[in-house]
């Protein structure tokens, strides 16, 4: 175990010791199957946000894309379009929200801190538009019963194994740590580091997507505010989980 595990696993117990003194329910099975639900859309993004960070980059667009995404989901659905259509618009959406970000921080060459900071409040901004700062929910049972707990928390678990192995065991993984390394070298090594990076904003895109049906379907409803704060959640997990020693 590493020394930074360590420390976080130290913190956690500490965190646990105090919440239970406070509130010892707090440690009960049901309230932890509880508030693990809350977990789960930041889990998938941070998942995504992790490869963007190995490349020495940063989004934080993606609380911002949720909520856009999220907005596009409830219109799609005024609009009486069938459910499963409706989660394929919301995930475009955080794939173009992405693509986005993609393109500046590859084409223009603008550092990804300014670019996401001015596309988070852009993508707010538009997400507000769209839905005139309106609630729009009454979503059917059918979203709720396909995207239940049980079903979500086993594809953030099947994604965070993709990651995983995407991470450790292929060509392209590699070449993450290989850019977020060393650029240049990427760039004389032959790697596609624009087409890298590129992609790897897509995917933060479309898991702030997914993310966004996930919400829809605990909650029942969505609002442009929807992911407004997550990004700090998601870059807190990822520093945590090791990865931000690559952020240039």
């Amino acid at each position: 175990m590493k020394r930074y595990e360590a420390v976080l696993a130290l913190l956690i117990v500490a965190v646990l010791v105090v919440a239970w003194r406070l509130d010892p329910s707090f440690l009960n099975v049901e309230t932890q199957i509880e508030l693990s639900k809350l977990m789960l859309e930041p889990a998938l993004i941070a998942l995504a946000m992790t490869l963007v960070v190995l490349t020495g980059g940063i989004d934080l667009s993606v609380g911002a894309s949720m909520s856009l995404a999220a907005v596009a989901f409830g219109l799609s659905h005024e609009r009486g379009w069938p459910l499963p259509f409706c989660a394929v618009i919301a995930i475009a959406t955080g794939a173009a929200c992405g693509l986005l970000n993609g393109a500046f921080v590859t084409k223009v060459r603008i550092h990804p801190l300014i670019v996401t900071l001015a596309t988070m409040a852009a993508f707010f901004g538009l997400a507000e538009g769209l839905s005139r700062a309106r609630p729009i929910s009454g979503f059917p049972d059918q979203l709720s019963n396909t995207l239940n707990a049980t079903v979500v928390t086993v594809i953030v678990v099947l994604a965070a194994i993709a990651a995983a192995v995407f991470t450790k065991r292929t060509v392209w993984g590699q070449a993450l740590y290989a850019i977020g390394t060393n650029e240049k070298a990427a760039r004389f090594s032959g790697i596609p580091v624009d087409r890298i990076k590129a992609t790897v904003y897509v995917l933060a895109g479309s898991a702030a997507g997914a993310a966004a049906v996930m919400y829809a379907a605990r909650r029942n409803t969505v609002k442009a505010d929807v992911g407004q704060g997550l990004e700090l959640e998601v870059i807190t997990a990822v520093v945590l989980g090791g990865a931000a020693t690559l952020l240039a």
